[in-house]
């Protein structure tokens, strides 16, 4: 399957749509040898929003148009859309005749079966014993599935095209009657395959018996990806993005003053990713430091910079390595008897669980609880009335802030709290509050949401800045 010393990268979706400019750099190179790397790929930009729904705005894809069940028109005319951006992706990747020809009749054969597949369900449930909403999960899959084994095949007749030993490794699962867990459906798929002499092409979506998206939605092709790395021993999992990962947002601090990491740990990217800065799925990432492989994440378009590497080891000295932010609710909780009493805490965390209410941060003190939560105002109401309905002598209200964090591997005798007040201060900013766990890995500051993107710019200076021009005087 794999030797000792091979690796598994993974490629984005918006690195996936200029694939063609990696061939001759990231995929193919000046490397002395080719082979020993496995490629999991994600679906061609744009394409999962156009078969689920859009990511940002909702607006419905196939899956959105066929779950309201208004008509077929609307679901129908959606997966033309796909179907048509599915060419236009492949288009732009490849160049030869038979290659446009295949990758069409590959489009041509998923579409049109997952086609069928819709209508005899849509048959099906037109009788009573059967409900279309019990499989609506497995449709979503189904159609998911689509995007990356579009892409993943038409990756692998580039690479083919130009010389490289390719094979396409499908784990969606496409005409497959059997019923397999995720363990078995990656290592069936990869039983039979050198990748010391050939170069995988695998699908970012995997059909298994757990269902990838019930847990993880569409997060699940880092869940693949993973998987596939602590299965077959990888050296090192790469996750190839189009940006470095850096001290903060370039766009907001300027790209000279952020900094690339070279290195931090896997408790820094558990908190980016709570943060919403995710370099790689909290799961994914539990996957891999459980099996011992650490994570390299680079930058796609610079295929020679190591990028920075994630591991299980703790910092040489204290830094700040990451200031970042997110937009929050703050939802409060003030019951004047609180104090000394129980299941407040309990009440509030079923509710929050019970309409899938992201939290992020929560403070309390003796009749006070607030959550910051990840959530939108609709899904923020429901909860507000639920409380009330529990405890109705409480004082239920939310207020939309944002958070900035600083986060490193070590803050431990930073004063990273009383120096980011004090860089607010200076900046002509103040903060809502402030936290400090006594872990020592990240500092939350909240303030009002249009002072985010100057309280980042403020931190960043006095936090990073600063200590790198400190570093660089002493040496």
């Amino acid at each position: 399957m794999a030797g000792p010393t091979h690796t598994v990268e993974k490629i984005g979706g918006t690195s996936m749509s200029r694939v063609h400019e990696l061939r001759d750099t990231l995929l193919i190179g000046d490397r002395p040898n080719l082979y020993g790397r496995i490629f999991v790929v994600s679906a061609f930009g744009g394409i999962t929003d156009l078969l689920l729904e859009h990511k940002k705005s909702g607006e419905p894809g196939v899956y959105a148009a066929f779950a309201s069940g208004e008509d077929d028109h609307g679901w129908l005319a959606a997966l033309d859309r796909a179907s048509e951006a599915m060419g236009a992706a492949h288009r732009v990747v490849l160049d030869h005749p038979g290659d446009l020809e295949r990758a069409d009749a590959f489009v041509r054969d998923r579409l049109v079966g997952a086609k069928n597949c819709l209508i005899d369900l849509q048959r099906l449930c037109s009788y009573g014993h059967f409900r279309l909403s019990e499989h609506m999960l497995q449709t979503r899959e189904l159609l998911s599935g689509l995007g990356e084994a579009h892409s993943a095949f038409v990756t692998t007749l580039m690479l083919q095209r130009a010389g490289v030993s390719a094979r396409f490794v499908d784990l969606s699962g496409w005409r497959d009657t059997g019923e397999v867990s995720l363990d078995e459906r990656i290592l069936g798929a990869m039983s039979g395959i050198d990748a010391q002499t050939e170069m995988p092409i695998v699908t970012g979506y995997a059909q298994c018996r757990e269902g990838l998206m019930r847990e993880f939605d569409r997060g699940y092709s880092e869940v693949t990806f993973s998987r596939l790395a602590a299965l077959t021993g990888a050296q090192e999992a790469i996750i190839h993005k189009e940006f470095h990962l850096s001290s903060a947002d370039p766009k907001l601090v300027g790209a000279d003053a952020v900094r690339k990491l070279g290195r931090t740990n896997y408790d820094v990217a558990d908190q980016l990713s709570n943060l919403g800065m995710e370099a790689i799925h909290p799961k994914a990432a539990k996957t891999l430091r459980q099996s011992g492989v650490p994570l390299r994440v680079t930058n796609a378009f610079e295929p020679h910079d190591p990028g920075t590497l994630i591991d299980d080891q703790p910092a040489e000295s204290p830094a700040v390595e990451i200031v970042t932010g997110l937009d929050v609710f703050a939802l409060e909780l003030f019951e004047q008897d609180m104090v000394g009493a129980k299941g407040f805490d309990a009440a509030i965390l079923e509710v929050l669980t019970r309409h899938k209410v992201r939290i992020v941060s929560k403070v309390s003190n003796a009749n006070t609880i607030t959550h910051y939560v990840d959530s939108s105002l609709k899904v923020l109401r429901r909860v507000e009335k639920d409380l009330v309905e529990r405890f109705p002598a409480a004082c239920v209200s939310s207020r939309a802030v944002a958070m900035a964090s600083a986060v490193g591997r070590d803050l431990d005798g930073l004063a990273v709290l009383s120096r980011g007040l004090n860089a607010l201060a200076d900046a002509g900013l103040s903060a809502i509050g402030a936290t400090q766990g006594p872990r020592q890995v990240d500092v939350q500051f909240i303030v009002e949401r249009d002072a985010l993107a100057g309280t980042i710019r403020a931190l960043h200076g006095a936090l990073v800045e600063t200590q790198s021009r400190d570093v660089a005087q002493a040496a």
